[in-house]
């Protein structure tokens, strides 16, 4: 059976690297894309920002991309612009984005993803950086 949840995910990232394994606790095995291997499509991307109803420069990665050189903060870009350029470079679109049947986000911080998860009751969880993240019941 396919998950109901989706994580658009870099190994290389610990901040999705703690959204996954917040996902694992919650008790769901979700189907993980690694967008920087497997961009998504225009159409994809443009959903998963509907979804979350941000700013399409809410979700532009600027650390470690090719942000500045491409001038991107230039306010001439268009949204259509901006899609453009985060599918020419997977590497710009921020990570993890989480879509779950509860809705769709930008888990930075990740515990942002326990207000999607259909059991955000994950106990206490140790962020790789030995940060604790507790969820109380109810």
């Amino acid at each position: 059976m396919a998950s109901e949840i989706t994580i658009y995910h870099n190994p290389a990232c610990g901040t999705s690297r703690n959204t996954l394994a917040m996902i694992r606790q919650s008790g769901e095995e979700p189907e993980i894309v690694e967008y920087l291997t497997n961009p998504p499509s225009r159409e994809t991307l443009e959903e998963l920002i509907r979804l979350m109803g941000v700013p399409v420069r809410a979700i532009l990665r600027r650390k470690g991309t090719p942000y500045d050189t491409l001038g991107l903060d230039d306010p001439k870009w268009s949204d259509d612009d901006l899609v453009a350029f985060m599918l020419a470079h997977p590497i710009l679109i921020e990570r993890p984005i989480v879509v779950t049947p509860r809705g769709a986000r930008l888990c930075r911080p990740s515990e942002t993803v326990l207000d999607i998860l259909p059991n955000p009751d994950i106990g206490t969880f140790t962020k790789e950086d030995g940060e604790i993240v507790a969820r109380a019941k109810g």
